[in-house]
């Protein structure tokens, strides 16, 4: 019977076998996270007419590898305590459902941070060597999100940590290794993608919110109850949409930036995917469609500071 629950449960998520285990553990469509602030950092510094091919390259991969990391160790040590089975939705399912070793995962997760770390060298050598200090805090946020005694993610701090540093952090240091400098500009820029990156995470906990609360944890969602969270998440959306139209008006964003809005459609599906739902299963494709409006709006953006930086050129 377990058997058979285990294979409809799967069937259900669409897993497959072979390569397809080792990707759902990196969790593919939230490491847009990673991937939207380096690439909105790096556009904010062509934009002021600085750009290093190799140095975006580093930085966007040692982003990435700290996020799957981060990834692996939320499975490997909800796993080790328990709080997840082979009928957890909110996971890759690679060691419940697949059979996977946790040392597996858990070496795995631990040599994706020493690639980074090595990449972080490159990075300071050619940059600066406080970019190291941050970007070790950095992983230590990532290790303690899941990991540790007090994971970080089973708090009402979940949101607003990943948030920031995957936001504000992410940005600043991927302008500042580009430019060595930091501006207001960027900093303001960098509030939108960093309340969009934690409007995923607050997905991610609408979605689990039962499973949960049975398990302890006191996340925002649990806190204020589903119909309230899905709230949020929406408030938040239109107001990161808000800040965005705003900076246009005052001149911060070019008015390519407009191109932004087309991100609302798919906000609109996840607020609407949350809305009088109960079980994690039927809310996957709402968590998809939060992950999807900070990738689109992160690319966007992006590609809007792009096209000035063309238009710039050719006058």
């Amino acid at each position: 019977m377990q058997t058979l629950e285990k294979n409809t449960l799967k069937s259900a998520l669409n897993e497959k076998p072979g390569f397809h285990i080792w990707c759902r553990l990196l969790r593919p469509h939230t490491l847009t996270a990673s991937f939207v602030p380096v690439f909105i950092g790096t556009m904010l510094a062509v934009l002021d007419q600085s750009f290093h091919l190799l140095l975006f390259l580093a930085m966007l991969l040692a982003s990435m590898l700290i996020q799957s990391a981060t990834n692996m160790f939320n499975e490997y040590y909800d796993f080790k305590r328990g709080l997840d089975n082979e009928n957890s939705v909110g996971i890759g399912g690679t060691i419940v459902r697949d059979g996977v070793a946790p040392k597996t995962v858990l070496r795995l997760a631990l040599s994706f941070f020493g690639t980074s770390i090595l990449l972080g060298v490159y990075i300071c050598i050619q940059s600066n060597w406080w970019i190291a200090l941050i970007g070790s805090f950095c992983m230590l946020c990532g290790y303690f999100y899941t990991g540790g005694p007090y994971p970080i993610a089973y708090t009402p701090l979940g949101e607003l940590v990943s948030g920031f540093f995957m936001g504000p952090v992410i940005i600043l240091i991927s302008y500042f290794i580009q430019t060595g400098a930091i501006t207001t500009q960027t900093v303001l820029v960098s509030i939108p993608v960093g309340i969009f990156i934690g409007m995923i995470m607050l997905a991610n906990n609408i979605r689990d919110l039962q499973g949960d609360k049975q398990n302890g944890r006191k996340t925002i969602a649990i806190l204020v109850g589903h119909d309230r969270a899905v709230t949020l998440l929406w408030s938040c959306f239109i107001i990161s949409f808000a800040i965005t139209f705003l900076y246009i008006l005052l001149g911060m964003l070019p008015v390519w930036s407009l191109i932004t809005l087309l991100a609302v459609k798919k906000a609109h599906t996840a607020y609407q995917g949350f809305k009088g739902k109960s079980k994690s299963i039927e809310m996957v494709p709402a968590m998809i469609a939060a992950a999807q409006t900070n990738t689109f709006y992160g690319l966007l953006l992006g590609l809007s500071l792009l096209l000035q930086v063309l238009i710039d050129v050719s006058l």
